[in-house]
This record gives structure tokens, sequence and C-alpha cells, in this order.
């Protein structure tokens, strides 16, 4: 049955090599693939990717659904690879699974090789902003892969779009899904004045209103993390409420390194880790939050290609940090 050719995007084979055996006609399967094809129906699951906030929102899913007692396997890109949940499957065989859930952030990279079993039940791709062109090389390739997680998905499946992206548009054609959009309705608007959500997804049967109040995360752009978690678990259809998770909404956290306070001193000032923002866009958007706070600054990651041009970017950076104490690079 296993008589296959695996290989592990993780590792990131050299993508001529790649290239030549997808062309050869010979099998190549996606580590995705490789544990869709093992994991049992019974399992829903919910794949998210983007450019930016991936690892948040999968986090907050999972928090989400570990506070409601619902057992869930976390990981994908984010760290553990879905195999890992499969070989739980095989190695405890029984009628009842260990998880319910399967939550995996999805990389475009992984994305690349065509997938047969890897179906989501929930798929969501939170923007499409210019990254990894190094790879793809245009916009419209990028935002192809991604969409790529579309590909199996039909009839009561739900798709998760940022609303107004041309290139997602283009790309989504011909796939057949209940669409809804971050943004608009059929989908979910978020108010960050007044911290609410409104979820309107007739085709699901969610139309209701999340309270953001009382997250303790910093940062706007979180409100749309939390609201887009939130729809997404409804979309699985397994038995949870808004007025459960508006219960879930406090105990939030983002994962390390991503607008982290780490310490707040005597003279009023945040110190704030946000090493893990891995493009400019990302970066920005954590900054914005930070008008009107006094803080030190940790950032981290590494200049990428733009397509040639001559300046990396960084220089969109200056008016914000001009705000804060200091900034450690």
């Amino acid at each position: 049955m296993w008589m296959l050719w695996l290989f592990l995007l993780e590792f990131q084979l050299k993508a001529t090599g790649l290239a030549c055996l997808l062309q050869s006609g010979k099998r190549v399967m996606s580590e995705l693939d490789f544990a869709a094809q093992v994991i049992p129906r019974s399992i829903k699951i919910l794949a998210v990717t983007g450019t930016n906030g991936k690892s948040t929102v999968v986090t907050f899913v999972g928090q989400m659904l570990n506070h409601l007692g619902i057992e869930a396997f976390v990981g994908g890109n984010l760290g553990n690879p879905l195999s890992e949940a499969a070989f739980h499957c095989i190695a405890l065989p029984s009628s009842k699974p260990k998880f319910q859930v399967a939550v995996v952030e999805v990389s475009s990279y992984q994305m690349e090789i065509p997938n047969k079993y890897f179906c989501p039940t929930v798929s969501v791709v939170l923007n499409l902003t210019p990254d990894h062109l190094e790879r793809h090389k245009t916009m419209k390739n990028y935002a192809l892969t991604k969409c790529h997680l579309f590909s199996h998905m039909v009839n009561t499946k739900l798709g998760l779009l940022p609303f107004g992206n041309q290139h997602l548009n283009e790309a989504i054609k011909g796939h057949r899904f209940n669409l809804a959009w971050i943004g608009a309705f059929p989908g979910v608007k978020i108010d960050t004045e007044a911290k609410t959500a409104s979820f309107e997804v007739p085709a699901v049967g969610v139309v209701s209103q999340l309270q953001l109040h009382n997250m303790k995360v910093m940062g706007r752009h979180n409100y749309h993390n939390a609201a887009v978690a939130a729809l997404s678990v409804l979309g699985l259809d397994i038995g949870v409420d808004v007025e459960a998770l508006n219960s879930t909404i406090e105990i939030l956290r983002t994962p390390p390194h991503r607008m982290q306070i780490v310490h707040r001193d005597i003279q009023g000032v945040t110190w704030v880790d946000d090493s893990k923002a891995t493009n400019l866009e990302a970066t920005c958007t954590g900054l914005m939050d930070l008008k009107g706070h006094k803080c030190v600054i940790l950032l981290g990651g590494q200049a990428k290609v733009l397509n040639g041009q001559e300046s990396n970017g960084f220089e969109k950076l200056i008016e914000p940090l001009n705000h804060h104490r200091c900034v450690i690079t």
C-alpha cells in the first residue's frame, strides 16, 4: 500500500529535482496527502493558509477547541506534521479516533504537489500579499498555489477568503464550495471599534455575533484572527455555537515571538517581541497596532527577494518605528 514516492516538502527539496520527478510521470505524494490518506473521514480537517497570520489563527482554533473539551490535533507547517496525527490513527486503531478535528497550517510550498486525498471540511486563505516570489515568480502563480487548498472541496465544505483580492478571485474560478468572505457577507465583518464580529453564512446555517471585548492579546489585527478562527470552528459543524465561543475569547494567547509582551517596566515602557514576523507586511501590521504605546521592540527575520527591486521595502518601517523608544534587531 505504501510503495509510493513520498517526498516531504518540509525538507525543501530543490525545486528543479521535484519538477523533474513530477514531469517524469512517477507518483509524487505530498506529506499532507500521505497523512490524509490514512486519517479517518470522521476526523474533520480545518486548513489555514495565507501570507500572514496562519500560525496565530491555527493556534487560536486549537485553544478554542481545547477550552470547549474537543480533542484536536494542531500542527502542519506550524510544527508537528499532519503525518503525526496519521501515525496516531495507525498505532491506535479504534472505533473512536483520538482526535475529532485536525487543525493544520498549510504553506504554499506544501500545496505545490497536487493532492488526491487532502480535502478539508473548512479551508481558509487569510490574505495574499507579495511573498515567496523568488519561488512562485508572480502573484498569479502564488494565488493559484494557495487555492489548491480548495481542489476537492464540494457541497457543504466551507471556504473562507479575503474580500476583494483580484488574484484570489481569479484563482478560485471553477471551484465548487460554500464561499464566505473575510470582510463581507456572506462571511464575517469585524468592527474593531465596537470589538464585535458579525457572522452571516446562511449556506452553513450561521447568523450570529461574536463579542471580542475580553481579548487579552495585543493588536487590532488579532480581532480579525480571533473572528476568522471562530467562524472556521462554526463551519466544522461539530455542535459548537457562538455562545460557547464567546467564553473562549479571554483565554486566547498568540504563539511565541508574535507581538508577544515580555515585560512592562516601571517607566511605562512595554517590551514587545515580534521577531517571528516573516515579511514586511506582517511587521507593519504589528507596528500599526502599537501606536500610542511606548515600546522597546524586538524584530527579526531575513530580507527577501522582491523581483529585482532596488529596495527591500524596509523604509516603510521608519515612520511607525519612530514612535517607540528602541528597536532591537
